[in-house]
């Protein structure tokens, strides 16, 4: 194989990895804001996180037709992803509408910052695709206003809602440095791509300070005690 052939071979098998945690964590951000809106307190409420779910199911379609394009099976590309993600989920149950929403706010924005940051390596179809379905879908301004509201209304959920925020971004971390150490062909390429996109393991530590940083941010912007 030429040097050009295995350069290939090693960014299909890192795109594929890629794509394929993306794809999975939008189906399940799907699962979870659908049920999560059982817990809204009013029809608005519901309405507006159904609306979210539906959006990360388009996002998991459009990756999952990437990844068939990419000569990859889907269901076999997102199978090692599966524990990973689906054991962040199992211990950031939240217990109330108020604590779904600060999890779709602040434990997903820490995911999407992640594979927004590892995307760079990627070519730039594929990199416009991890971006677009990274965006924001409008969760912010519902969010930021519900839970601020909330915190006028009883400023004693703010303690909580502050130690619930701390308990997704730790849970969130781990689940990202798991993905990266885990998968062998994503952390090589990261790593080693041979060209200005490269990331070194000193930008790696770098990146995940700014994953901190934006939690901070994005905590600050609900009120609360990052």
């Amino acid at each position: 194989m030429t040097d050009a052939g295995a350069h290939e071979a090693r960014y299909r098998a890192a795109a594929i990895d890629l794509l394929a945690v993306l794809a999975y964590g939008e189906l399940s951000a799907f699962q979870r804001l659908a049920a999560d809106s059982a817990m809204a307190p009013t029809i608005d409420d519901a309405a507006a996180l159904a609306a979210m779910a539906s959006a990360e199911h388009r996002h998991f379609t459009r990756l999952r037709d990437r990844l068939v394009e990419l000569g990859a099976d889907p269901e076999e590309a997102i199978r090692p992803f599966v524990d990973a993600i689906d054991g962040f989920h199992l211990h950031t149950a939240p217990s109330d509408w108020l604590e779904s929403l600060v999890k779709a706010y602040v434990g997903d924005g820490i995911g999407t910052d992640f594979y927004r940051e590892i995307a760079v390596v990627l070519q730039p179809a594929d990199r416009a695709l991890v971006t677009d379905v990274c965006e924001d879908l409008g969760q912010s301004a519902f969010v930021v206003t519900t839970v601020r509201e909330a915190i006028a209304a009883d400023p004693a959920v703010a303690g909580r809602l502050a130690l619930w925020g701390r308990r997704l971004v730790g849970e969130a971390l781990s689940q990202a440095q798991r993905v990266a150490a885990e998968r062998d062909a994503l952390t090589e390429f990261l790593v080693s791509s041979g060209d200005t996109t490269s990331i070194d393991l000193a930008e790696i530590a770098r990146m995940f300070n700014r994953l901190t940083e934006n939690h901070t941010r994005r905590m600050q912007s609900l009120g609360l005690a990052s």
